[in-house]
């Protein structure tokens, strides 16, 4: 998969992505992330990439046109004009199910506003979606254009080291993922749950079910109904939830 980020702070983008699991997977050739100067774009001598709105109002607005030839630029070079994703406190919330989705695309571009955002007519000419990553604004779209590439980024084949490291944790299922554990085995008094010390392989897969399907009740439960009306519910499953007394808690076993 290819990732195109289109910012005005390319050194702060390629710092992140190039750590970690996300850099090893560059370096493995799995994964390519460009970062790319809007300011390189621009066709004034100053090298401005923004102006006062029409209209009046505070703050600053970035032009349309050197995004655009940055995203034209992005273009030639990789040879297919990849999805072009906006990041903005007015977008769809981002998901794990959209981030699925996006994964599957052979491409993406993610443009980073600043200031007041950007001119709508780049919005209107060229994006293809927007996308916020929760209902609350920073000062720029840097961090949430981060949060997305990571996101759907590990769900590329050859990124994690197994395909169960992402299918398993919260959200991919609809569910919370279950409680985790390491060494060791008693630590200040509390000990490791027993099921996950028997060695029996059914059983720990039944707990860990049991205890995201009390987590998710716990703590999302418009989760754990979406599951169910989208029928990701086993019969056990709704017989273990109905066997629950009114007032369990999150350590019941």
């Amino acid at each position: 998969m290819r990732i195109d980020i289109l910012t005005l702070f390319p050194d702060m983008c390629e710092t992140v992505m190039g750590e970690s699991i996300l850099g090893r997977a560059q370096q493995k050739g799995v994964l390519e992330i460009h970062c790319h100067q809007i300011r390189d774009y621009t066709d004034n001598r100053q090298k401005q990439v923004d102006d006062y709105p029409y209209g009046g109002g505070l703050g600053m607005v970035m032009y349309a046109q050197p995004i655009a030839d940055c995203f034209r630029a992005v273009c030639a070079q990789a040879g297919v004009r990849p999805h072009l994703i906006y990041l903005t406190p007015q977008g769809n919330l981002l998901t794990q199910e959209r981030a699925k989705e996006l994964a599957a695309m052979p491409g993406l571009c993610l443009l980073c506003g600043h200031y007041e955002g950007v001119d709508e007519r780049v919005i209107e000419a060229l994006v293809d979606e927007q996308l916020s990553i929760g209902d609350y604004v920073l000062t720029g779209g840097e961090l949430p254009a981060l949060v997305l590439a990571d996101c759907v980024a590990r769900l590329t084949p050859g990124v994690l080291s197994d395909e169960a490291c992402f299918t398993e944790e919260s959200h991919y299922s609809g569910l919370l993922e279950y409680p985790q554990y390491t060494r060791p085995a008693v630590w200040e008094g509390r000990e490791v749950p027993p099921e996950l010390l028997s060695g029996h392989h059914a059983h720990i897969a039944r707990w860990r079910r049991e205890q995201s399907l009390l987590r998710t009740r716990r703590r999302r439960p418009d989760l754990l109904e979406q599951a169910e009306q989208e029928g990701q519910l086993t019969a056990e499953d709704r017989q273990f939830l109905e066997n629950l007394p009114p007032d369990e808690s999150e350590t019941a076993r």
